[in-house]
């Protein structure tokens, strides 16, 4: 069968150059080296000189626009990963959208695998400064998905509203949303949702493909509130991930809709374990099973995901470079949120706040958001123990100002014994 010999036979070492004809099947490959594939660097044919090319940041404030400086950009722009991702396209998000209300943003973005290597000298700043120090030159990432390792996990519920935690994974040898063709990401829809049909217990369930719901399944969808919509942030659509949309989209989860994974959004797959209540603990314990349930049925098939030891799990938005992960809580904070030390605590736990509608949204009736700010250079059991500590922490001070009792900031996290 077409499907089966297409399919990349590759190590975490090794990794083909894809030809992708027809509707997502993957005719041919050449296999190379994964140093050789990745360090191949093509060269990009230019009528103007780097310096008439360098965009005008002046007024920007994103990672991006913090370290490309002319001199990087001059280096880098004739180069193109081997599947002809560039410097330009990486970058394209963070000069078509200068700055944001809310956060600094990266402002740039990978196109595949190679790109961190190939454009290295402009990413690893980038993540360095994400990512809290982190060097991905001479640090190496930890990976744990033993949430037996996890303490405690169990929130007040007059609090807590619910408790979720989510990852991203990608396809090892297809290019990522930015830059991936039609053919690729009818790939990524077909391997992953063969691999997820082998799920049985509790993670057995079912695929809706966005272009084949019925109106029936996409309300009930609507209502559970699982279903995506075609990306309209300008952060989203200026990287090119809404493109075809809604082409090879769609959204897998169990019988009991705790466990969901979307397919072609912002990444090939967000894997997501989430329920209502603060029972963290469990939320954590099906969301590591699933992951690795996934990944035994992705590698059964011949493929593999994205990983490397010192990014981590390879992701499209260099923010979530290392695990992935963002574990949090919709609680309810009447009393601490109005309280100017609010900020300053988030900080020091190493923790961050949105509105329960997302990152855009504002806080609906003193209920956040509330979840790990790091996600590179610590393994998943540390970063949801991290939310955990902190969340519990924040419930607590927010027991003692309904008493009328003080509170006080907590040293930084990397400083408390």
């Amino acid at each position: 069968m077409a499907s089966h010999f297409a399919r990349i036979l590759s190590t975490k070492r090794h990794v083909g150059i894809l030809s992708l004809v027809g509707a997502g099947s993957l005719t041919a490959g050449i296999f190379l080296s994964r140093d050789q594939h990745v360090n191949a660097g093509s060269q990009v044919r230019r009528l103007y000189p780097a310096s008439a090319e360098y965009p005008d940041l002046r007024k920007h404030n994103n990672c991006m626009a913090s370290h490309l400086t002319p001199g990087v950009y001059a280096k880098l722009c004739d180069k193109a990963t081997p599947n002809g991702f560039t410097l330009d396209n990486a970058i394209q998000t963070g000069v078509d959208n200068p700055g944001h209300p809310f956060i600094k943003t990266v402002g740039m973005v990978a196109g595949d695998e190679e790109s961190y290597e190939v454009f290295a000298d402009l990413f690893d700043p980038v993540i360095k400064e994400r990512h809290n120090g982190y060097d991905p030159r001479a640090m190496t990432h930890p990976t744990d998905l033993e949430s037996s390792k996890v303490r405690s996990g169990m929130f007040d519920e007059r609090y807590v509203l619910s408790s979720r935690v989510r990852t991203g994974r990608s396809i090892r040898g297809l290019s990522l949303p930015p830059a991936c063709t039609r053919a690729e990401r009818r790939e990524v829809e077909r391997v992953v949702v063969d691999a997820l049909a082998g799920l049985g217990g509790d993670l057995s369930g079912h695929y809706y493909s966005l272009t084949q719901m019925t109106e029936k399944e996409q309300q009930q969808l609507i209502d559970d509130h699982f279903l995506f919509d075609k990306p309209v942030s300008p952060l989203l659509t200026c990287a090119g991930m809404a493109r075809d949309w809604p082409d090879a989209r769609g959204i897998w989860h169990n019988n009991e809709k705790t466990f969901l994974i979307w397919i072609n959004e912002e990444d090939h797959t967000r894997v997501i374990s989430m329920e209502k209540g603060g029972n963290m603990k469990r939320v954590f314990e099906r969301f590591c099973r699933g992951l690795k349930e996934v990944e035994r049925l992705i590698t059964e098939k011949g493929w593999e995901f994205m990983w490397n030891e010192r990014l981590g799990y390879i992701l499209t938005c260099p923010s979530n470079l290392g695990t992935g992960l963002r574990a949090g809580v919709h609680i309810k904070l009447p009393n601490l949120s109005k309280d100017p030390r609010f900020p300053k605590i988030l900080e020091n736990l190493r923790l961050q706040k949105r509105g329960t509608g997302g990152v855009d949204t504002a806080a609906v009736g003193s209920t956040f958001d509330i979840s790990n700010l790091d996600r590179l250079g610590q393994s998943e059991v540390q970063l949801v123990q991290t939310v955990i500590d902190g969340v519990n922490y924040l419930i607590e001070c927010e027991k003692k100002l309904e008493k009328g009792q003080d509170i006080r900031v907590p040293p930084p996290l990397n400083q408390q014994k």
